[in-house]
């Protein structure tokens, strides 16, 4: 039982997910304080409550009502200037370099954790908490890391490979215990009114998907058509600029082929799009930069670990090693399609991250 002074800042997305996990450490005797970041730009925030995102309107009214419920203090803190610099300005300028960013891992590592926790300690808290499927663990060895829920179906240690020692140290991660139907199941016994409210999946600030027409709206200028081009170099088409694409795609390219072709790479320089038959996306190796060390402060030597390279990757067994550069070298037993700059590469011992960091090219050795 946590001692009643321990006061807990509980981010409270309006889903099911965060408002029980303030439930839970309420029940388990801390002082929960629940907070909504207010983080949405320009969009209309109307079309953001349709779409059931995490900063929308609805996420406010929702949250408050639980808030409510749970008898709990309950604000909305505005953190637009935050995201705004670590979540939209990134997502912008690695789609403009021809990488595929990871929005929702910068909001957590940037926004969710260093601005929440930093304002948390502020009004006094000794922890912040969010109803991510994940546990925070303090190893044999000291260091904190975060380790697999119990439920692989909802498993989001994946987006939280970045955070740090200071910011592990004071998270906490009730849900993380639970399976998906175990926490609905909690959230209709105590009458919680977003029980059933379903699972936003969506990236909050680009709601119809259009990333394109986002990034060319944000800087204000359009996109510049370039060729589709062959492994070799020849032409097959017109593409409608760099930042319509990623690696691995193969829908609405536009181009009609005997066999199916998927984006192999983009030439920023040379704004090209180069495509190729689906055997040319797997590649055994790749190069991965901003390496955040998690569960070991460094390796000593290669380390057979499990990689995952993508949000959705099941994880595959591969050996890293540490490069002069600051750089980490990822080799897979078996190749792996589509290893996209810009992703986050996520690597486990056991059942916990012992590091991740951004791939920044794939190769076969």
């Amino acid at each position: 039982m946590a001692h009643v002074k321990e006061k807990v800042v509980v981010g409270m997305s309006g889903g099911v997910d965060s408002s029980v996990a303030a439930y839970l450490l309420k029940e388990q005797g801390y002082d929960v304080i629940g907070v909504t970041m207010q983080i949405w730009q320009e969009q209309d925030v109307f079309e953001q409550a349709e779409e059931g995102g995490c900063c929308g309107l609805s996420a406010v009214d929702d949250a408050r009502r639980v808030a409510q419920v749970l008898g709990i203090p309950y604000y909305v803190m505005n953190f637009r200037s935050d995201f705004q610099k670590a979540v939209i300005d990134y997502f912008v300028s690695e789609y403009q370099r021809g990488y595929t960013p990871n929005p929702c891992n910068a909001c957590n590592r940037y926004v969710k954790w260093e601005s929440l926790l930093h304002r948390a300690i502020e009004i006094g808290a000794d922890y912040i908490a969010t109803g991510h499927y994940a546990r925070v663990e303090q190893l044999a060895n000291g260091r904190y890391s975060i380790r697999n829920s119990v439920t692989a179906a909802k498993d989001q240690t994946y987006a939280l490979y970045n955070l740090t020692q200071d910011q592990l140290r004071r998270t906490l991660m009730p849900v993380g215990a639970y399976a998906k139907d175990e926490i609905r199941a909690i959230a209709r016994e105590v009458g919680l009114p977003v029980a059933s409210k379903s699972d936003s999946q969506d990236i909050c600030f680009v709601p119809d998907h259009d990333y394109a027409s986002f990034i060319e709206r944000e800087t204000g200028r359009p996109s510049i058509p370039g060729n589709f081009v062959d492994e070799a170099g020849n032409v097959l088409g017109t593409h409608k600029g760099i930042v319509h694409y990623t690696i691995g795609q193969r829908k609405g390219l536009g181009i009609s082929a005997d066999t199916p072709l998927f984006v192999k790479e983009l030439r920023v320089k040379e704004n090209e799009v180069v495509l190729c038959k689906s055997e040319s996306l797997f590649f055994d190796t790749c190069i991965v930069s901003n390496v955040n060390y998690m569960g070991r402060a460094s390796l000593d030597g290669p380390t057979e670990v499990i990689g995952k390279v993508r949000y959705s990757h099941k994880g595959s067994p591969c050996v890293i090693e540490e490069l002069p550069n600051g750089l980490l070298r990822c080799r897979f037993k078996e190749p792996q399609r589509a290893m996209t700059p810009g992703q986050g590469a996520v690597f486990y011992e056991g059942d916990h991250i012992l590091c991740g960091g951004t791939i920044e090219r794939a190769a076969s050795i």
